[in-house]
């Protein structure tokens, strides 16, 4: 839906006017002869601007200010000024306004101060939508591989299956399985997660399994393992690949039996529960080649899901790494730098090994002023192409994609944002092959 602008103003003829203009830059525009005009109206309508007069009759552009800012809404404001209000503009900015301008002002720049605005107010309610994602734990990313990724573990959530995720370190195995847990009727239950890398073999046994008081020298009370632990809920075999040989015959036992012995016991405790299974390496190559047990891995696999690295979705890096910025930025009670599109151009061209946990920890370096740093540090740069047009053609449809994907698609605000005639963007749009 087209963007829309309230413009406020008790001088009929500028209002008409400054209307006009708008509308014809493609907005809606809703008009208001005084403030308190206006604050009616935002009980049915959610403008992404608001353009006020500073001097108005009764309630003035200050006061519009202060109330849209108690309103707790993001309505951001430019405020219109006349010869000699600087000092007043100023205060505006003060209580929360976005820009000013001062009359007569040039057109195309009044367009391009509204585009900016809009854009701005865009990236901020991303931020808060990507900010949400990440507390609640989904999974974050535009690009169509993410959507897929998002679409299989949404069918799989609410399937009573064991399932098998692999892919490369950082790129959230471990969230995949909360997802699909919470995903289930099993996510009002307990999520448990055991990391079989972590363990040596004889601590390994007690922790999964249990023991009864007096099982072994040091064990004084019984105590439930890992398995009784998740019964009713779901149980994270992390990186099973690594799992003991011997106890992988007794994992396999536990899932056929639906049960599970305590050490230093000899009775069934009945099981409920659903395992999820992490893996680095390509399980199912893993137990053709002899190091994982065949007959538990298809136990393990009743679905199969890969997860991504960054290199694999590039368009996304920009957007997970302004959500781990703002998270930084709120955890360090810092004001979030600024992204700039040559910064997200860098992110996408570094090929992140560590993928999401190395871009979390970028993120932070950036929020607390250690920059990003270089290529040796962070990867280095994926070899984008050979000559140098090819190297420009590929720097323009990287700094266009991502501009195009910070203003939602709309080619006039992108042009604002780089600089360029609309013209000139659709021409570059269609001579790189951008797909909208």
């Amino acid at each position: 839906m087209t963007e829309l602008a309230f413009v406020v103003d008790d001088d009929e003829d500028h209002r008409l006017a400054a209307a006009d203009l708008i509308e014809a830059a493609g907005y809606r525009v809703m008009s208001f002869a005084g403030a308190a005009d206006a604050i009616a109206a935002l009980a049915e309508a959610d403008p992404a601007i608001v353009i006020t007069d500073l001097r108005m009759p009764g309630m003035d552009g200050l006061d519009l200010v202060s109330a849209l800012k108690e309103s707790g809404g993001d309505h951001p404001v430019i405020v219109i000024t006349g010869h000699g209000d600087v000092p007043q503009a100023v205060r505006a900015i003060r209580l929360g306004a976005e820009d000013f301008l001062e009359k007569p002002y040039n057109a195309d720049h009044f367009l391009l101060v509204i585009g900016r605005v809009i854009a701005a107010r865009a990236t901020r309610a991303e931020l808060r939508r990507l900010k949400s994602r990440i507390a609640n734990e989904e999974i974050v990313g535009d690009s169509p591989a993410i959507a897929n990724l998002r679409a299989k573990v949404s069918a799989l959530g609410p399937l009573d299956v064991n399932v098998v995720v692999t892919g490369e370190t950082g790129t959230g195995k471990e969230l995949i399985a909360r997802s699909l847990h919470a995903g289930g009727p099993r996510g009002k239950h307990g999520f448990v997660a055991l990391n079989c890398a972590a363990l040596p073999e004889s601590l390994f046994e007690i922790e999964i399994f249990g023991c009864v008081g007096g099982a072994f020298p040091g064990a004084a009370v019984d105590k439930p393992g890992k398995l009784e632990l998740a019964s009713g809920g779901t149980l994270l075999l992390d990186e099973v690949d690594m799992m003991p040989p011997a106890l992988q015959a007794k994992m396999l036992r536990v899932l056929e039996e639906n049960a599970v012995e305590r050490l230093g016991e000899n009775r069934l405790r009945p099981l409920d529960l659903r395992v999820i299974a992490t893996s680095k390496v390509n399980l199912k190559s893993t137990t053709f080649a002899g190091g994982f047990r065949a007959d538990l891995y298809y136990r393990l696999a009743g679905a199969e899901i890969e997860t991504l690295p960054l290199r694999d979705v590039p368009g996304d890096i920009p957007l997970l790494f302004a959500a781990f910025a703002s998270e930084a930025a709120r955890r360090h009670s810092r004001a979030l730098p600024e992204i700039t599109i040559g910064l997200r151009a860098r992110l996408m061209r570094r090929s992140w090994p560590g993928n999401a946990r190395e871009l979390r920890a970028v993120a932070e370096r950036f929020v607390l002023g250690l920059g990003i740093g270089d290529a040796a540090e962070g990867g280095a740069e994926v070899k984008l192409a050979e000559t140098l047009p090819e190297r420009v053609a590929a720097f323009e449809a990287r700094e266009i994609h991502a501009a195009l994907a910070q203003c939602r698609g709309h080619t006039d605000r992108a042009a604002d944002l780089l600089g360029l005639p609309r013209r000139t963007l659709n021409d570059k749009i269609k001579r790189l092959g951008i797909k909208l």
